[in-house]
């Protein structure tokens, strides 16, 4: 039977210490289907919005007003650790999936930077302070590859997961860009972000949304910059969710409402994220399509707003202490789901558990490494620039066989690689190009064979002298050799006349270009003619003759078609 759960944490809006009147503050792990109820409870936690993150083996919860993080263990339920920082935590993700032990916590900082935590290995890994405010929001893409982070500041930066581990120190002083700095900035919006979310997608698919304080909700192409739509909301969205299949996202408000946005609305055959024509026309969802609670008093201020599983459903949490249950397909709000006594900051939906054949995880995090800041920025690691360090230990439990062991296993994962992949793999290419080849040789020398076999037995029934056998032997390996040379060549002259295909069209691109170029600035030049006439009309200052303006404009008409038919002339000859 299938299980669906989630986790919920509560905030202590007042700095007092907790009492019993606080009983119900913490982390609580809660059984959505089949049947609501609350599984169990993580006390001694007050978490802000954005500062929770669960892997297979434990949760992770910045304390509210401090530069502490309690990470709880899931395997016996209890507090496992108190782990202190050098400043306040402002929002932390982990890089991976839910069902994943080993891993990186990616933290963002009050002074504007990352913390980098192997919990594996302790190491840690530290950023100057990028944004000029408090890091406030961290987004992990699908394969934990990327990750954004959004500040108050307005802006979002992309960073590289694995630049930022590497052991390749490279100095901010050097011409090479250095390690900590990110790779894109979007600054697009103009106020303090509030929601920032990554797609579910791969490669040149995945998407990323953002909401601001300027009421306006972005989305973007992380991995080239680039906003693909602009939605101009009718007040700032506290929350965001995504759909499983990125058809659509979810944006809660303060007072309470969903709005619905879908990406596939559009008219047209392109979805509207991705057509040209539409990426430069914001879209403003109607007012009137929120989702809206039964009543005012069900629950203002919306802090999180999560998706189940399979997409049919959102829970909500909200200020006053409760979580609210939507039904997506309906479109409307359908029931409360839990009541606290504190507000809810972090919603957070489980992987279901029950299914048939489940996903084996080879290695178990029983216990995390707390963090080593004597090392905490690359390059301090004890050893050279590249090189790991002699006390990087890694600390983990195998939980099954390898999982390289039948070739099943093997094919499987190439498989699942070769999905994501956005191209088919340079190996399977190089790997199927061997394989043609050897399969052509070796039918060569099949026959080859052959032939030395009727020439030895016809040779040694004539009685022919061995040094001469000899000889034709040799001849006969010179003729394989020729033939495999050949081929070789043949392959050779292929790709040579491709790279010449590929070259004349980037050229003929270029030219294109250049062309259009020239043609714009012509036409520039002929309407400041055209204005200047006018306005020596107007001035009563004396204008050329028309014939003679007709006529100018007749060769630059001319010069023009010259310069379209100059492009295959050129490109054509070698």
């Amino acid at each position: 039977m299938l299980v669906e759960s989630f986790l919920a944490s509560t905030l202590n809006p007042s700095k007092q210490a907790q009492t019993s009147h606080s009983k119900d503050l913490g982390i609580h792990l809660h059984e959505y289907q089949p049947t609501p109820a609350l599984k169990s409870s993580y006390k001694k936690s007050s978490t802000q919005p954005k500062c929770l993150a669960v892997s297979g083996s434990h949760i992770f919860a910045a304390q509210s007003e401090k530069a502490v993080v309690h990470v709880y263990n899931r395997g016996h339920g209890g507090q496992e650790a108190v782990v202190p920082f050098p400043e306040k935590i402002r929002s932390l993700a982990f890089a991976g999936s839910a069902e994943q032990d080993v891993g990186v916590l990616v933290l963002g900082t009050e002074a504007g930077g990352l913390v980098l935590w192997e919990l594996a290995t302790g190491r840690t890994v530290t950023t100057p302070p990028t944004h000029l405010q408090a890091t406030t929001h961290i987004a992990i893409s699908p394969d934990a590859n990327h990750f954004l982070s959004g500040s108050p500041d307005s802006t979002l930066l992309l960073w590289s997961l694995p630049s930022l581990l590497s052991f390749h120190f490279v100095s901010s002083y050097s011409d090479t860009p250095s390690q900590f700095a990110p790779l894109k900035t979007l600054s697009t919006h103009r106020a303090s972000i509030t929601a920032l979310i990554f797609g579910h997608s791969y490669g040149k698919s995945s998407i990323a949304i953002s909401t601001s304080m300027d009421k306006t909700l972005l989305v973007w192409d992380p991995l080239r910059g680039e906003t693909l739509h602009t939605f101009l909301l009718s007040s700032p969205a506290l929350c965001l969710a995504l759909d499983p299949a990125d058809r659509a996202c979810y944006a809660g408000y303060e007072d309470g409402t969903i709005q619905y946005i879908d990406f596939y609305k559009s008219s047209g055959v392109t979805q509207m994220l991705r057509d040209a024509e539409m990426q430069g026309t914001p879209t403003q969802p109607p007012y009137e399509e929120r989702w809206r609670l039964p009543s005012s008093d069900e629950g203002q201020d919306m802090l999180c707003l999560q998706t189940s599983y399979d997409g049919m459903t959102l829970l909500s949490g909200h200020r006053n202490g409760k979580i609210h249950n939507w039904d997506v397909g309906r479109g409307r709000y359908s029931s409360i789901l839990v009541e606290h006594d504190h507000p809810v900051t972090n919603i957070i939906v489980l992987p279901p558990t029950g299914f048939p054949n489940p996903k084996i995880q080879h290695l178990k995090l029983k216990q995390i490494v707390k963090p080593k800041y004597e090392s905490s920025f690359a390059g301090d690691g004890g050893g050279s620039a590249g090189v790991v360090p002699a006390d990087y230990t890694f600390t983990a439990q195998f939980s099954s066989h390898l999982p390289l062991s039948t070739r099943h296993e093997i094919v499987e994962r190439n498989f699942q690689d070769a999905l994501c992949h956005p191209s088919f793999p340079a190996e399977w290419l190089e790997e199927g190009i061997a394989a043609f080849a050897a399969g052509h040789s070796d039918q060569n020398g099949t026959k080859q064979d052959l032939g030395q076999m009727d020439g030895g037995s016809d040779e040694s029934s004539s009685g022919i002298d061995p040094s001469q056998q000899e000889t034709k032997k040799l001849q006969r390996e010179n003729e394989i050799l020729k033939a495999q040379l050949a081929e070789a060549m043949a392959r050779h002259r292929a790709t040579i006349n491709e790279n010449m295909i590929l070259e004349k069209q980037r050229w003929r691109q270029k030219d294109e270009e250049r062309i259009k170029r020239e043609k714009k600035k012509r036409r520039r030049l002929r309407r400041i003619a055209a204005a200047e006439r006018a306005r020596k009309k107007v001035m009563g200052e004396t204008v050329e003759d028309e014939s003679d303006q007709e006529m100018g404009e007749g060769e630059e008409e001319e010069e023009e078609e010259d310069l379209s038919s100059s492009t295959d002339e050129i490109t054509d000859s070698d």
